[in-house]
């Protein structure tokens, strides 16, 4: 997954390197590519891979289970999915637990970037679907800033986000292969209207691929009262699920905090 910290600021490694000395000849863009091509190439693959196809890589991505069972269906037991990007490694982490992993949270990078994914298996109305969460906006002014452009990257990059989903918790796909039809719902919250919405990706298989079909339509609300339809009765992810514009919602606590307001209906049209 390519990192969205390395498209909130603009990298350093997309900028051509130059020398201090202008007055010297060798400091030309091209005679120093000529002389050290491998330069070069490093300057074009962050690009490539910014505006390229997204591509998932399996030997980078480390699974950790915290207290579940990996073939345990999510019928009985919550099932979350918290995944982090290392930008000194490159690599993936995703955390299966019974609620947010907030200990990949910390830390003063994950709260500039805010690139995380989280998202929890449900079953409404006796139907099973998958509820992603990303954060584009709210909190600092740096995530306003870019928020198009970090819409835009979650796009790009969410089915290689479903597909590391899959591929960390293969056995319980294999055990329970009609998950793998389960719709998946992703919630872009975002202080900025426009962005702030819920899309539909369609049935998990379609919705791992590039050319995946993606559609407005809400998810269906869970019964209010006590039933043995909807499961679990109190979602794992404590960001605001209630798609009506009740104010705002601090990013983990639950507690109304500052930037974050809810993905309403009426912003979806």
């Amino acid at each position: 997954m390519c990192s969205l910290s390395a498209s909130l600021l603009l990298p350093t490694k997309l900028k051509p390197a130059y020398s201090d000395n202008r007055s010297n000849s060798n400091s030309s863009l091209f005679l120093a590519n000529r002389r050290r091509p491998k330069r070069k190439n490093q300057s074009i693959v962050p690009m490539a891979r910014l505006f390229g196809p997204a591509i998932f890589e399996s030997s980078k991505l480390k699974v950790l289970f915290l207290g579940v069972d990996e073939k345990k269906h999510p019928l009985t037991l919550p099932r979350t999915y918290t995944l982090t990007h290392s930008d000194i490694t490159a690599k993936l982490t995703l955390a299966i637990s019974h609620s947010i992993n907030n200990s990949q949270l910390q830390g003063w990078a994950n709260r500039l970037y805010r690139d995380e994914v989280v998202a929890e298996w449900k079953k409404v109305k006796g139907k099973m679907s998958l509820h992603v969460h990303c954060h584009i906006s709210g909190g600092h002014f740096l995530l306003d800033l870019f928020a198009k452009f970090r819409y835009y990257i979650f796009c790009k990059e969410l089915p290689v986000v479903l597909k590391a989903f899959v591929h960390g918790d293969v056995n319980l796909l294999n055990r329970h292969p009609e998950l793998q039809e389960a719709l998946v719902y992703v919630y872009f919250h975002s202080n900025v209207n426009e962005f702030n919405r819920v899309e539909c990706w369609g049935p998990l298989w379609e919705a791992t691929s590039l050319d995946g079909h993606r559609t407005l339509t809400l998810p269906e609300k869970q019964c209010t009262h006590e039933c043995s339809c909807c499961f679990p009765p109190v979602s794992s992810i404590p960001w605001s699920h209630s798609l009506c514009n009740e104010g705002v919602v601090d990013s983990y606590s639950g507690t109304q905090g500052e930037g974050m307001s809810t993905p309403s209906p009426e912003k979806l049209y």
